[in-house]
């Protein structure tokens, strides 16, 4: 149990502080926001359209559209512009608790490899640190390269880059956790 404890914690703050560098200090998700020096306008114009919090995709049908409708709506919008709004009527400033829960859910990430990590008849260096970079690999085709092939996100390689990289580390980190020797108790 100690292994999988230590060993989540430690991979946790290894996922965290990765994320950390990647959007703040060395920037990889810039090409996912933008700036435009039209912003003001922009706010102001979806300002006056929109009530409440929402993502939409423009442009799009009615929910109650036929499929008539939903057809002739999707032929009349191929090669056009498009757009998704994620909208929020108010900018949160205070970033205690997602970081709190940012890397309450990277520990449980990572607890949750050493779980699988500790079913492993010989967890040696190699297998460990394969594993991990597959998880990364999962997470990264489940979401990113997922919502991309339908979206084309703007940060798809940023997204790559933070999952080879931070379950590298974890590998790295788990090999060695996992693969040292344990003292023999004395008898």
């Amino acid at each position: 149990m100690k292994k999988i404890i230590v060993g989540a914690i430690v991979g946790g703050i290894l996922i965290f502080i990765w994320q950390f560098l990647s959007w703040t200090i060395l920037d990889l998700h810039r090409p996912a926001n933008q700036y435009t020096p039209k912003q003001n306008e922009i706010m102001t114009f979806l300002n006056s359209q929109f009530s409440e919090d929402g993502s939409f995709f423009l442009p799009t049908y009615p929910p109650d559209a036929s499929n008539e409708v939903m057809q002739q709506h999707m032929k009349e919008a191929a090669g056009k512009p498009w757009a998704v709004i994620a909208y929020h009527k108010n900018l949160e400033l205070g970033m205690g608790m997602n970081i709190f829960r940012g890397l309450a859910v990277d520990i449980i990430l990572a607890g949750l490899l050493c779980w699988i990590i500790s079913g492993f008849a010989n967890p040696r260096f190699g297998n460990v640190f394969i594993a991990s970079l597959l998880v990364g690999l999962i997470a990264f085709l489940n979401f990113p390269y997922t919502i991309h092939i339908w979206f084309e996100t703007f940060d798809l390689t940023a997204s790559l880059i933070d999952a080879l990289v931070a379950w590298g580390l974890v590998g790295l980190w788990l090999g060695w956790w996992y693969g040292r020797k344990q003292p023999r108790a004395a008898v």
